[in-house]
């Protein structure tokens, strides 16, 4: 597999979600469950992993199994599906019958390529992640599949280890560290079957199938967690599968979506983060949507004349969302400008970096499917991890296929932006007014999102008294000429985000002594000069949402009731209309009235 970028827990989801979507029983309704366990050997089943496991077992050097099971506490990280079609067929190499050969191509033959048509897998490498992340460099594998007898449950232990020379019969002998646990009785280790299979998985304490169910248990024996403990390992797998898994997450044409994805510790289920209302995940979710709907771009090549898939954008103007280890392992830092790349398969291949918005409160996102004729191509492109487009990896004229598909997302992207070849640059010269205003054609989704923006500056910047009317789109308010006003405003207007809702914060003070009553008059700026404080019937109106104080104080209502002199710095919430400018306006009564 070389040196992949990302690190092997990632890449076993990547690849093991791989696996069980391309196993998944065709013509059948149900989703694929897959579940990824993380916990230990109880005390109950130690004895009989040992005596199982440590049986004929190498020595130590040879193979790191021994010592991993003489721990007290022996881990374990189990990978299974369910609603596929399990590891069936022959179960020797040297047999040549029948079309189906998973078992052989999973157990017996590493490096294999896919032959599952329009499958997410290509080099056959998926199998090797789990004796990568192995310390142990063994695993058990449980499967239950289909055969002309009927289902047949079938249980084996790999090992995958270096190559050594050991003693046999007082000669010296090369091994290929290669080793499996089973029945031997034919001078050739075979899987347990049947009854025989469930008496020993019951002993090690394995999770039994149902009476119809199909599927496979890969139990990974003392998993790499990367400095992690269990728990945050679990967490750190929950978000990775939304981060790669997602469009295997959605429903779709009112049908259920395609897999279930659950993890555990220990015992307790750790939560996969919900894509379409997890941000930033939800704006690749929306331009997803795009390739259903009609919204999507065809790009193609013009020569050598080629369909190459669909482009679906979204943008919007919102708050930098805090990198996790999930997201910037997939490349996402916080501020999304990603095109999403997948096969016609739809497991995310990479997130490709487009221009840099002008302004962190700008965002898009993209989703690039291949189109199915060009599957091949694609395939072909991605290294053993399939986590890139490689064009440079390919002959002509595949290589301009992938080079041009590039080309035609960076021109898209272009005209999503309305920046040209500034973009490029990503430069911070650009004011956030006019990069704001250059968003105009953006349009709120379902949370208000969006909004042509015209923040202005006036003499209430730093913290200075000012007052009247300032305008600002859904990113922000301004203030015009200063006057006296009981209410002192604290630096400029800013996007942020309440109960998943994008919202234009304004931090003020009452610099007087007195209490008083604050209230805030909302507007929207039709045109150049031109205030709307009645809007049109069924049109969108900006909403105060309530009143916070910096020491997490909260009060609803359209009054505040606040005390000045005291220091305290406040802030009004409004949620802005879409695809307008809002203007603000904090004003504050005392008990003598007006000032």
């Amino acid at each position: 597999m070389g040196r992949p970028e990302l690190d092997l827990l990632t890449i076993l989801v990547r690849e093991a979600a791989q696996n069980s979507w391309d196993a998944r029983v065709r013509g059948r309704n149900e989703p694929v469950d897959f579940e990824m366990e993380f916990g230990s050997v109880s005390a109950a089943h130690l004895a009989s992993w040992r005596e199982l496991l440590l049986q004929n077992a190498p020595l130590e050097h040879q193979l790191p199994l021994r010592g991993a099971l003489r721990r007290s506490d022996i881990r374990i990280l189990s990978v299974s599906d369910r609603g596929t079609s399990g590891l069936g067929g022959p179960t020797r190499a040297d047999v040549a019958q029948g079309e189906n050969h998973d078992f052989v191509s999973f157990v017996r033959n590493i490096g294999e390529p896919r032959d599952t048509e329009l499958g997410g897998g290509t080099y056959g490498f998926g199998k090797g992640i789990f004796y990568l992340v192995a310390k142990a460099g063994a695993v058990l594998l449980h499967t239950r599949c289909a055969t002309d007898e009927g289902l047949q449950t079938r249980l084996i232990g790999c090992a995958l280890w270096k190559s050594y020379i050991g003693q046999e019969n007082a000669e010296e002998k090369r091994y290929t560290g290669r080793h499996w646990w089973g029945d031997a009785s034919s001078g050739i280790v075979e899987p347990l079957i049947g009854e025989a299979a469930d008496q020993v998985a019951q002993r090690l304490g394995l999770r039994p199938f149902g009476v119809d169910e199909t599927g496979t248990t890969v139990v990974i024996i003392d998993p790499v967690l990367d400095d992690l403990d269990p728990q945050q390992a679990a967490e750190y797998v929950a978000e990775t599968i939304a981060w790669h898994l997602w469009p295997k997450m959605l429903a779709t044409d009112g049908r259920r979506p395609p897999m279930n994805f659950k993890v555990r510790c220990d015992g307790a289920e750790v939560s996969v983060p919900d894509p379409e209302s997890t941000r930033p995940l939800d704006l690749f979710v929306a331009a997803y949507r795009q390739l259903a709907v009609g919204g999507a771009q065809t790009l193609a090549c013009r020569s050598p004349k080629r369909t190459l898939g669909q482009l679906g954008l979204a943008k919007r103007l919102g708050p930098t969302v805090e990198a996790t280890m999930a997201s910037l392992t997939a490349g996402i830092d916080g501020l999304v400008h990603h095109v999403c790349l997948m096969r016609p398969a739809e497991l995310v291949v990479t997130y490709h970096k487009g221009p840099k918005p002008p302004s962190e409160v700008l965002s898009y996102a993209g989703v690039f499917r291949a189109d199915t004729g060009m599957d091949d191509v694609y395939a072909r492109a991605e290294p053993p991890t399939h986590d890139s487009w490689n064009p440079q990896s390919l002959q002509l004229p595949e290589s301009t296929f992938v080079r041009t598909t590039f080309r035609r997302i960076g021109e898209a992207l272009e005209g999503l932006l309305e920046l040209g070849g500034a973009a490029r640059g990503g430069s911070s010269s650009i004011s956030l007014g006019a990069a704001s205003g250059r968003f105009s054609s953006l349009v709120a989704g379902a949370d208000g999102l969006g909004g042509a923006s015209d923040f202005k500056s006036g003499t209430g910047r730093g913290g200075q008294p000012a007052g009247g009317r300032g305008s600002g789109g859904s990113g922000g308010g301004g203030r015009g000429t200063a006057r006296p006003s009981r209410v002192e405003y604290v630096g400029d207007p800013y996007l942020d985000e309440r109960a998943g809702r994008t919202v234009v914060v304004q931090d003020f003070r009452l610099p007087e002594q007195g209490e008083y009553d604050v209230q805030v008059e909302t507007a929207v700026l039709a045109g150049p000069g031109t205030r709307e404080t009645e809007p049109p019937m069924g049109a969108e109106v900006p909403e105060l949402l309530g009143w916070e104080r910096t020491d997490g104080r909260t009060v609803e209502g359209p009054v505040l009731r606040a005390v000045g002199g005291d220091g305290s710095t406040w802030r009004v919430l409004v949620r802005p209309a879409s695809d307008t400018v809002t203007e603000l306006d904090v004003t504050a009564r005392s008990s003598a009235g007006p000032r």
